[in-house]
């Protein structure tokens, strides 16, 4: 067990069995440290008929084309999230289509929520953590091989940006 501290109390935190999990444990005053995934919103947007990518210029996946996404933060809806992250990783404004899918798996801490887009502004652009932005039409979205040495988020990640390429391509071939 970590040797975390309660952030309640400041005791050292102790393993315990709670529903039926072994979990970080205030034994002063019974705080649980839960660990659930964050949520990520992702945007597959539309733009002069052909889609938005960004090259990833950090981890998970740094160097890989994907669709704009970013962690979903306090004080936001998923959709609010899905909406400034385009802002910020691709310069466009959106307006928001039906909801793709929503993405999880177990050894991975993040829970990604897709959705359709479509631009309504902005200028395109690489920003924040993207270190190239391209549009791309349907029958020319890039081949990427799984990465070789990857942790579990990157293989996972690869797997939904696949998987969420496939659907826009699927629904505008």
């Amino acid at each position: 067990m970590s040797s975390a501290f309660c952030s309640r109390c400041a005791t050292p935190m102790a393993a315990a069995t709670v529903g039926g999990k072994e979990r970080p444990r205030c034994p002063a005053c019974g705080f649980v440290l839960w660990r659930n995934p964050a949520p990520v919103a992702m945007a597959l947007i539309e733009h002069h008929d052909k889609l938005v990518l960004i090259r990833r210029g950090a981890a998970p996946l740094a160097g890989y084309w994907a669709p704009p996404a970013g962690y979903v933060e306090c004080g936001e809806s998923v959709p609010e999230a899905v909406v400034r992250e385009a802002g910020e990783e691709c310069g466009l404004r959106i307006q928001l289509g039906g909801l793709v899918g929503v993405y999880s798996q177990a050894d991975v801490d993040v829970l990604i929520v897709a959705y359709a887009a479509h631009s309504a502004g902005g200028e395109l652009r690489a920003g924040d953590d993207a270190s190239e932005v391209r549009l791309f039409a349907a029958e020319d979205l890039p081949q990427q091989p799984p990465p070789r040495d990857g942790t579990a988020t990157d293989l996972w990640l690869h797997g939904v940006v696949e998987t969420t390429l496939r659907y826009w391509q699927h629904t505008h071939a």
